[in-house]
């Protein structure tokens, strides 16, 4: 757990700027110490504020809806279909299409198809949100989420598990219901592309995936394992919120958060932190990260190169749940002597203090990579440097040497990547210069109203679609 900011940052934070910036500042650093501190930090993304928490009178925000690509779904009834809802990207990010949808005034109906049968606490807070925001949470069995399934002017079924509902729930009424259906598809595993999960794909209005790799993998997966030919395929590559916007370029907080959490881990303002933040599992590739960073340490002792001090930070740790994995990795930083250089973090949702208190994202997801990785244009709208593998949606984000530096996935990825930690951690400039570069992107490609807009038109084409399939 984080420690409190020290009273010098505090009194360092009050004296600066005017006070509304102040109590602003204040505002940030209380909701990003608790985020710290617990897994309930999605309250910390902008996507999952009250309506009361908007500025502005009844009227600004009638306009400001008026004028969201999204406008033409005002009053439509759209029914969202997820797999399981937790603190994980695929259902907090189909909550983000939820706001965005009930901002504009469509009726918003939630169903979970997997719910854990014990009391969740967090199951519970992102429920509690949507019905805030105005959205309709149903259980996913039962004749009100069939009778709403039907009514629907579109049903949105959020990644390829989500499959399972359709049969069990709607029965017999599964023709009727496939020709609104938009299939948001997130997954890049093989162990996925499971007949019972996704048969009726052909035969839906639209599928939308977030990268073209994955759109490639799917078309030729699907054709090639499951004799299944894809639907309309769009891709929607994904956006910043402007509220974490607001952080990455407000330098007073940042700077205030960079002291936070580097106080909170015991290294000094000039040390350099690379940083994973990702949930901890094998596919993510905290293990060659590790091994790679490890490595990176041996080639600056026996180059004898001059360099910051180094630390590693992996940010999505969970003891709690004792998997071999992570321990595996705690037994490796043990094992090689580097345990002051690596630190672990528990999983949060609050990005921003990590991406304000580092100076290089690694994004080593292994295998086919990242169906897109958020956290990388996150990281670049931090303007940090990304040291990614050269797979999957991140290399539809990161421009090798330009915005980063790719390195093959697997252990062939290992040494390259230890190479590029080291050749960033000599050229300060480059750093500097690459997440410049990379913020520079984002503001072009990956912010809010550029998601906004892709979505849209996808939305708009399946509707017509459904209308012209209804009427005929």
């Amino acid at each position: 757990m984080a420690k409190l900011p020290s009273s010098s940052a505090a009194a360092a934070a009050g004296g600066r700027g005017s006070a509304h910036q102040r109590t602003r500042l204040l505002l940030l650093l209380l909701v990003a110490v608790a985020a710290v501190a617990s897994t309930a930090g999605f309250l910390l993304r902008g996507a999952l504020r009250d309506p009361c928490d908007a500025h502005g009178d009844s009227a600004s925000l009638t306009a400001a809806a008026e004028e969201s690509p999204l406008a033409f779904m005002r009053s439509k009834l759209v029914l969202l279909v997820s797999h399981e809802l937790s603190l994980s990207g695929g259902p907090l990010l189909l909550m983000e299409l939820a706001f965005l949808l009930r901002h504009v005034g469509s009726q918003v109906v939630w169903v979970t198809n997997q719910r854990s049968e014990e009391t969740n606490d967090i199951t519970y807070s992102l429920e509690h949100k949507m019905l805030i925001h105005g959205v309709q949470v149903l259980p996913a069995r039962g004749q009100e989420a069939v009778d709403t399934a039907r009514k629907a002017d579109l049903v949105i079924l959020n990644t390829a598990v989500a499959g399972k509902w359709l049969d069990p729930v709607l029965k017999d009424h599964v023709p009727e219901v496939l020709p609104k259906i938009l299939w948001w598809i997130h997954e890049m595993r093989g162990h996925y592309f499971k007949l019972e999960y996704v048969k009726h794909l052909p035969f839906v209005a639209g599928a939308m995936i977030d990268s073209h790799a994955t759109a490639e993998y799917w078309k030729s997966r699907t054709s090639d394992r499951l004799k299944l030919q894809m639907p309309q395929t769009y891709v929607v590559h994904l956006g910043n919120s402007k509220e974490l916007m607001e952080v990455a370029e407000d330098n007073v907080a940042r700077r205030v958060l960079r002291e936070h959490i580097r106080e909170s881990l015991g290294v000094r303002s000039e040390d350099l932190l690379f940083a994973i933040i990702n949930s901890v599992s094998r596919g993510k590739g905290q293990d060659l990260f590790l091994q790679a960073f490890h490595q990176s340490l041996q080639l600056i002792q026996q180059k004898k190169l001059k360099v910051p001090t180094m630390h590693a930070v992996i940010v999505g740790s969970d003891m709690n749940a004792q998997t071999k994995f992570e321990t595996q990795l705690r037994d490796f930083v043990v094992k090689n002597g580097i345990h002051d250089r690596v630190h672990f973090i528990n999983k949060t949702l609050a990005v921003a203090p990590y991406l304000s208190a580092i100076d290089v994202l690694v994004q080593n997801s292994q295998a086919r990579g990242e169906c897109f990785g958020r956290i990388t244009i996150e990281a670049m709208a931090f303007k940090l440097p990304v040291l990614g593998t050269a797979a999957g949606g991140t290399t539809e984000i990161v421009l090798d040497g330009s915005t980063g530096i790719l390195h093959p996935a697997g252990k062939e990825g290992v040494a390259p990547l230890a190479k590029n930690i080291v050749r960033l951690a000599s050229h300060a400039e480059q750093r500097v210069s690459m997440g410049k570069k990379g913020y520079d992107r984002v503001k072009e490609r990956f912010m809010e109203h550029h998601m906004a807009e892709r979505i849209a038109a996808v939305l708009k084409e399946v509707l017509q679609k459904s209308q012209e399939h209804t009427r005929s």
